[in-house]
């Protein structure tokens, strides 16, 4: 692995440890919630989906295009939908281990999760008008 790769890498490790201990130290309540994607992997996706009454991980990965695309929506759903729904983010190229559990083939695919159990999924980049309705039909 090069000397660029690794930077990266550790760059990761810091961030995501910064954020585990974020969101350890407040509670799941209210304002307490992020309102931001929260970064996620295979070792922290069960406590943090068990964590908040209603969730919503977005599956991507860095290369594709459609991904990039939702993210924008993702991140503006986070910021609106602040103590109501929280938002993850699962990088598929990362984290072999739930995208396999949840039969992830194509992404984007957002999962909704509600009391801690997979409820629906949606598959592919849609409008936000979309999104949203699919949020609230399936965490009603």
């Amino acid at each position: 692995m090069s000397s660029e790769n690794e930077e990266i890498q550790l760059i990761k490790r810091k961030k995501m440890a910064e954020m585990m201990q974020k969101m350890n130290s407040t509670s799941a309540k209210g304002d307490a919630w992020p309102g931001e994607p929260v970064v996620i992997g295979d070792k922290d996706f069960e406590a943090f989906v068990g964590k908040y009454h209603k969730v919503v991980v977005d599956c991507w990965a860095p290369w594709c295009g459609p991904c990039r695309m939702l993210s924008p929506t993702i991140d503006a759903l986070a910021k609106d939908m602040k103590g109501q729904v929280v938002f993850g983010k699962l990088n598929t190229d990362d984290n072999f281990q739930i995208s396999e559990k949840h039969r992830i083939s194509s992404i984007p695919t957002l999962l909704f999760f509600k009391d801690g159990k997979l409820v629906d999924k949606m598959i592919g980049a849609s409008p936000r008008t979309m999104v949203e309705q699919q949020i609230k039909k399936a965490l009603a």
